[in-house]
């Protein structure tokens, strides 16, 4: 990863953002800039190199893992470290602050401790927007993290018969991700059967599975740090004729928009293709969410595709596209790949198959 790099990038933006500081605080933004995996820290901007401050608890890790900025070990918590930092450095003018992650407690002790010289702005997704269009070593992460992933469902698959409950599922396919190698789940895993499967996150309960209906299984990984997603929706029982439509359409939906995605595309574009499918099977009114999203470092990144979304996608993008009806007291169904843009469409990273699975 070309830590430096992308600190030059953060940097060119201060101006931009009319701030001559910036402090990071958001875990998976200092992991982004300089390598730190760790659970306390804060990165500072502005001067002659990044300061990256942390507690004795990571004095190795730190050594170990930070690229292209100081680290300062201080016995006190970052924040307040920085701003002791800071009145000793007797710094002037505007300090960013990552308006969308720090709690308004932190940023009241953050401004009272202070300098008077130095006033404090909230910015709002300056690096989440460097994050969004991803680098080569990143898409390779990533694309390693789907496919460990994908071939978490057949055999989660085998294990899915009427009765066992939707816990025993999920913790079998949890099981055998970190036996392949995951460091975690990316998210808690959903596995909702029955007229459950109409909640859109239907978290596995201790529900057991019906004996007709559907069974939406929607879980990712996490793999160097970079996350994965995918949904499927199998059916216990032979599937109604209504049932089978519904896939069809849902399947149909997914693929238009897969088609969609493109360079210059916006994302709400890739949601229109989605609903305009749902729409002419006189479904869309049980399409109850967004079309998808970005995915990296955390598992729900900008873009978001939804309706009126007008962030044009790029190469190096790497988005969900995930479809899904959701009527209540019948069932639901939900589609979901990983695509990276590219300069001439997209290239779908999930693997296995998309068609309707009988159990």
């Amino acid at each position: 990863m070309d830590y430096k790099q992308r600190q030059r990038v953060l940097v060119s933006s201060l101006a931009e953002h009319k701030i001559h500081l910036l402090l990071i605080t958001h875990l998976p933004n200092i992991r982004y800039l300089c390598g730190f995996t760790g659970s306390a820290g804060a990165l500072l901007f502005g001067g002659s190199e990044p300061v990256f401050f942390t507690d004795g608890r990571y004095t190795a890790q730190a050594k170990d893992e930070v690229q292209g900025a100081r680290v300062a070990i201080e016995a006190k918590s970052p924040l307040v470290a920085v701003a002791a930092w800071l009145k000793k450095s007797r710094r002037t003018g505007a300090l960013g602050i990552e308006g969308d992650h720090l709690t308004v407690a932190a940023g009241e002790r953050l401004r009272s401790d202070l300098p008077k010289g130095l006033r404090v702005r909230a910015v709002s997704g300056v690096v989440e927007r460097q994050r969004m269009v991803k680098d080569a070593a990143e898409i390779e992460r990533i694309r390693r993290a789907v496919h460990l992933g994908s071939s978490l469902f057949l055999p989660a698959v085998r294990n899915m018969r009427p009765g066992v409950p939707e816990s025993q599922v999920a913790a079998k396919l949890e099981y055998a991700a970190r036996r392949a190698g995951a460091e975690a789940m990316a998210f808690t895993t959903i596995v909702a059967g029955g007229v459950r499967s109409a909640l859109p996150h239907g978290h596995a309960s201790a529900a057991p599975l019906p004996s007709q209906g559907f069974v939406v299984l929607d879980f990712g990984v996490i793999l160097c740090g970079y996350c994965s997603d995918m949904t499927r929706t199998v059916c216990v029982g032979r599937p109604t004729g209504q049932q089978r439509a519904w896939y069809a359409a849902v399947l149909e939906a997914q693929l238009a928009g897969i088609a969609s995605v493109r360079p210059e595309a916006t994302a709400g574009d890739v949601d229109e293709a989605t609903r305009k499918v749902l729409k002419k099977n006189k479904l869309s009114k049980w399409f109850t969410h967004s079309t998808g999203h970005g995915v990296g470092l955390e598992i729900h990144e900008t873009p978001r595709l939804a309706a009126g979304q007008g962030e044009v996608l790029k190469p190096g993008m790497v988005i969900t596209i995930e479809p899904g009806i959701y009527v209540p007291g019948q069932g639901g169904i939900r589609i979901e790949d990983m695509v990276v843009v590219t300069e001439t469409g997209c290239e779908i990273l999930t693997t296995g198959t998309k068609e309707l699975i009988a159990i």
